[in-house]
């Protein structure tokens, strides 16, 4: 069910695979949605007629086509009874990992193969919309290119598919994934959807490829997240650093922003102030990273785990003032991102803390933080508070700012500017 301006409607999308692998994907709104949705069933043949094909609309698409298909309640879905049911085979159209800055937060689904290097438990996370809890996963992969991104999956294939992956870590399996989101959580992030096929040690030229890397080179490399460090160049991260640029203003200015949906825009800004006497970090299980609590007799419990530990980790959850030419917002931000403000991990901070002396050397380590220019990416979102609703900034993304990128951004704006007047 779909609800717009225009009132609410139906829409059912399926995608198609002939006897070639050659997908094309089909829509239906209103009655022929509700008339075949109950009528086609994944794995079995149809002859379909009466339907029209247009030019596919590249933001929507989810096949490697270019055309689409529309069925409407006067279209024809005959089974063909006559014809086995079959599993179509796969087909991957890859990204390399160290492309994927491009399509952060766009509507184009994408397809990743990498080696596995780290799979996480299985958490369980309360949706927002009905409160329901659903498990998810999370792994990190690699490719060839050197970069790592971490993958996020969702509901069975949290349950099926990443124990799998899980009980066959030490051997570094190898994924393809195919339909995957592209989000900006730590830079870049890729999350499964209901649609998404993941195919474990699949026997491709390109998973191949990537094991014989591997083996040969790839183990005994340093690999850095594709999220670090994201700078102006469209190979890694343009579009989640440099698209939807405002100042501080647009944000203080506009205090309902994210009211129906957070908001995601970029600024550049100076970190102007940290303060020192807040909480800026929680006990974190060294496994999953959810917060612990001090267990009965020793060590530290972790509900998430259902395990005692130990020992824990710190992660920071602090805020920052930020400013720029338009004024200043504090802006929430977590471990990575307020790890590259300080410069240090938490742990090492607190270490500074306890230091009794005339230097102070946690409030100078704070101190040293501050105007320092860096690239945001915020998100704004509506919370409540004490019965009243309140703006949320988040920061989502951060990068220091590339001088010479800055400057070709500045020069495009000011082109835009004058070829519009």
């Amino acid at each position: 069910m779909k609800r717009n301006a225009r009132g609410e409607g139906c829409v059912f999308n399926v995608e198609l695979t002939d006897e070639d692998g050659t997908q094309i994907q089909a829509t239906m709104f209103n009655d022929a949605a509700r008339k075949f949705y109950d009528k086609l069933e994944m794995g079995k043949v149809y002859y379909i007629s009466r339907g029209t094909l247009k030019v596919a609309n590249k933001q929507f698409k989810t096949v490697q086509n270019d055309y689409e298909m529309t069925l409407n309640e006067n279209s024809e879905v005959e089974e063909a009874s006559s014809e086995a049911s079959f599993v179509p085979e796969t087909k991957f159209n890859f990204v390399p990992i160290d492309m994927l800055g491009p399509h952060v937060n766009g509507k184009e689904l994408i397809d990743v193969i990498g080696v596995v290097q780290s799979v996480s438990p299985t958490m369980s996370i309360r949706r927002k919309s009905n409160n329901d809890i659903i498990p998810k996963r999370d792994i990190t992969i690699a490719d060839e290119t050197k970069k790592t991104v971490v993958v996020s999956l969702w509901n069975d294939l949290a349950t099926t598919v990443g124990q799998e992956l899980l009980d066959s870590s030490d051997q570094s399996p190898i994924v393809a994934i195919k339909s995957l989101r592209v989000g900006d959580f730590q830079g870049v992030s890729l999350s499964t959807i209901s649609r998404s096929v993941v195919k474990v040690n699949p026997e491709t030229p390109e998973a191949g490829k990537l094991r014989s890397w591997f083996d040969s080179e790839g183990k005994g490399s340093s690999m850095d997240s594709v999220g670090s460090g994201i700078t102006a160049s469209s190979r890694n991260g343009s579009r989640s650093m440099y698209s939807d640029r405002v100042f501080l203003s647009h944000f203080t200015s506009n205090p309902s922003l994210g009211d129906d949906k957070p908001a995601f825009f970029s600024v550049r800004a100076y970190v102007s102030f940290i303060k020192p006497d807040q909480t800026m970090w929680y006990r974190a299980c060294k496994t999953c990273n959810k917060k612990v609590t001090e267990a009965i007799g020793s060590g530290y419990w972790c509900e998430g785990c259902q395990k005692n530990d130990e020992g824990c980790s710190l992660r920071y959850i602090m805020v920052a003032k930020v400013s720029d030419p338009s004024g200043e917002a504090w802006l929430s931000t977590f471990n990575e991102e307020a790890e590259q403000i300080i410069g240090c991990p938490a742990d090492e901070l607190n270490q500074l803390r306890s230091q009794e002396n005339e230097e102070n050397p946690y409030q100078l380590k704070l101190k040293q933080a501050t105007w320092v220019p860096h690239l945001f990416r915020v998100s704004a979102a509506q919370h409540e508070y004490m019965g009243e609703k309140r703006q949320r900034l988040t920061v989502r993304g951060i990068a220091p700012v590339d001088f010479a990128a800055e400057s070709r951004f500045l020069l495009e704006e000011i082109t835009k500017e004058k070829a519009s007047q």
